[in-house]
């Protein structure tokens, strides 16, 4: 029976992969990691030359990102069986088993969906790691959160009208998922009046990373790897409440 254990990868640059984390992968005899077909996939890409020179390995392929629209009922029961599939093909495996996972497991991570199907039918351990908009926040060398800030974070895929309602009542706000769906979170942004204060952080911690205001950019797609942030203003020593 495999013993499943996840390990959280951070934000992208391989040196902000925890110890623990850095352990179980140079120790590991076989491992599992997320890719778009065609792909060798970041997860991978950032424990190149910290793996053992013959592990076994298993690059599980999404049967769509993009192809579909994200949460209709074809995306759905692809990803759906593309996860049933892959939680019986790593719990029939013996040994331990490293599952690479970018950013958090447990925050948006890909690895919730196979962790909910495992569960109670092997043994798991999650491996925390630092969220990718961690280390897209420290890339723009400013604090997110200030005093009693509250940090609001949402997914670009919820309806337009939504994502400016929670904007407005955002202090600081981090958007995910922002790829296609960038030109609807930059016309909400502008309706919440938040524009102006929005930055766009593509491939935070990463080469080829680029932080910019967002208003300044043309509203089109991103790549999969950007965050849009809005700092906070809240209370700070040495000035007024």
């Amino acid at each position: 029976m495999a013993k499943i254990i996840c390990a959280g990868l951070g934000p992208g640059d391989p040196d902000l992969i925890s110890l623990r984390a850095a352990r179980m992968i140079g120790a590991a005899t076989q491992v599992a990691y997320f890719r778009k077909a065609g792909n060798s996939g970041q997860a991978r890409s950032s424990v190149q030359g910290l793996l053992p020179a013959h592990v076994a390995e298993f690059a599980m392929e999404y049967p769509v990102t993009t192809e579909l629209p994200a949460g209709s009922p074809a995306y759905d029961a692809a990803l759906s069986t593309f996860y049933d599939d892959w939680a019986d093909r790593l719990a029939a495996l013996s040994g331990e088993v490293v599952v690479l996972c970018e950013g958090d497991p447990f925050f948006y991570g890909s690895f919730m969906h196979l962790y909910i199907r495992l569960r109670g039918r092997v043994e798991i351990e999650v491996i925390p790691g630092i969220t990718g908009m961690s280390g897209c926040w420290t890339a723009t060398g400013q604090p997110i959160t200030w005093g009693d800030d509250v940090l609001t974070v949402l997914p670009g895929t919820l309806p337009e009208d939504a994502l400016a309602d929670h904007m407005r009542r955002a202090d600081a706000l981090v958007v995910m998922k922002t790829g296609r769906n960038l030109p609807k979170i930059r016309r909400a942004l502008a309706a919440a009046g938040r524009l102006d204060a929005a930055w766009l952080v593509e491939r935070g911690t990463m080469p080829g990373q680029r932080i910019a205001p967002l208003a300044e950019l043309e509203p089109v797609d991103c790549p999969y790897f950007a965050l849009v942030l809005v700092h906070g203003h809240g209370r700070r020593p040495g000035r007024a409440a």
